[in-house]
């Protein structure tokens, strides 16, 4: 008979989870794999380990970057640690299954680093049976296209995280099901409740791996007709502000920088590396104004500044500081209304929402 005080299932996961974070946290990559494998050892679910233990890790890291309480370099080696961890959870007895369903690629959009939101998925795949083709982090959609000719899976799960790369992640959709095979997509990018897979004409939308695998077992997606979904059927995009703005961006965050030298004395003084930060915001605001562009959608551009503010708050710099970037794009977008419109939006809120504690933008 188990003891009354033997550890509930909840105990032990939330146990691993702080064993895993502290490892994570020290850089020691064997104390994270060990603790993983012994867990599985003394039989806690595979797919609740991915689900329950790496998953929630992974976003804490995420977390404590935006709260500038661990730097890129930790960031960059806790990720690649966490990845460790899955690939030598699928290699262990308890989470290694005989596929008997059918085949699924696994991708990452073209330009989306983020690749372990869509290796979770690709192991929880494979644990439910599923014969996996787990492509990676950037698949460009040519390559991704002649994999799909070559294997003939029953679907792509298509992940991204950053917003910026919906109109990449709609042009690889459409190409998908242009040759006859259907598309679900997951990750952060897709906006709150998927809004943005409907928008995009994805076969199929799912929050997280474990909905997504329960989706696929109900029985297979639909297989689109070719020319499924022409890639500028968005009737926004008619008045070419989308283009136009995502086309003048190198130019103009050369000149946004200039004049923010002119106007402001402070910024005259930056050292190379702040200039370099600085300019990689202005260049990640036209980003996010294109993104919101092609998609129509006023909170996407306005909820990335109000991220952006808070990560620069945990940063020590005012979120007003961004407000002198947006007046200076103002002054390009007189011809743009759309644009000039989100723009205010965005520094209306701005103005009106003070920074709290920073979590992804979606």
């Amino acid at each position: 008979m188990r003891s009354q005080h033997a550890a509930s299932p909840l105990t032990r996961t939330d146990a691993l989870v702080e064993r895993v974070w502290e490892a994570v946290m020290t850089l020691d990559e064997p104390a994270a794999v060990r603790a993983v494998l012994r867990a599985l050892d003394d039989g806690l679910d595979p797919e609740a380990v991915l689900m329950e233990v790496i998953g929630p890790v992974q976003g804490r890291v995420g977390e404590e970057w935006a709260a500038n309480r661990v730097s890129v370099a930790q960031e960059h080696a806790a990720t690649a640690i966490n990845d460790r961890a899955v690939a030598a959870l699928a290699l262990h007895p308890a989470a290694r299954t005989q596929p008997s369903r059918g085949r699924i690629t696994v991708a990452c959009v073209d330009g989306e680093w983020h690749a372990l939101p869509a290796r979770l998925l690709a192991e929880v795949l494979r644990i439910r049976g599923w014969h996996v083709d787990y492509l990676g982090a950037q698949v460009p959609a040519p390559h991704l296209i002649a994999h799909l000719h070559r294997t003939g899976p029953d679907a792509v799960a298509l992940s991204s995280s950053i917003p910026t790369r919906l109109p990449v992640a709609h042009a690889t959709i459409t190409a998908c099901q242009a040759v006859g095979t259907p598309v679900m997509v997951g990750g952060a990018a897709f906006g709150p409740g998927g809004r943005y897979a409907r928008l995009l004409g994805a076969d199929a939308w799912a929050p997280d791996a474990r909905t997504a695998a329960d989706d696929l077992a109900r029985g297979p997606l639909p297989r689109p007709a070719p020319a499924h979904q022409v890639i500028d059927d968005l009737p926004h995009l008619k008045d070419q502000e989308y283009t136009l703005v995502a086309r003048s961006r190198p130019r103009w965050v050369r000149e946004v920088m200039a004049e923010l030298e002119d106007a402001y004395p402070a910024v005259r003084d930056y050292t190379d590396a702040q200039r370099e930060r600085t300019a990689e915001d202005v260049s990640h605001i036209v980003e996010f104004l294109t993104a919101a562009l092609y998609t129509d959608d006023e909170e996407l551009f306005t909820g990335f500044l109000l991220w952006t503010a808070e990560v620069l708050a945990a940063r020590g710099v005012p979120s007003v500081s961004l407000l002198p970037a947006l007046t200076l794009l103002g002054r390009r977008l007189v011809d743009f209304p759309r644009a000039a419109a989100m723009l205010r939006a965005g520094a209306d809120r701005l103005t009106r929402t003070p920074p709290t504690a920073p979590h992804p933008p979606a």
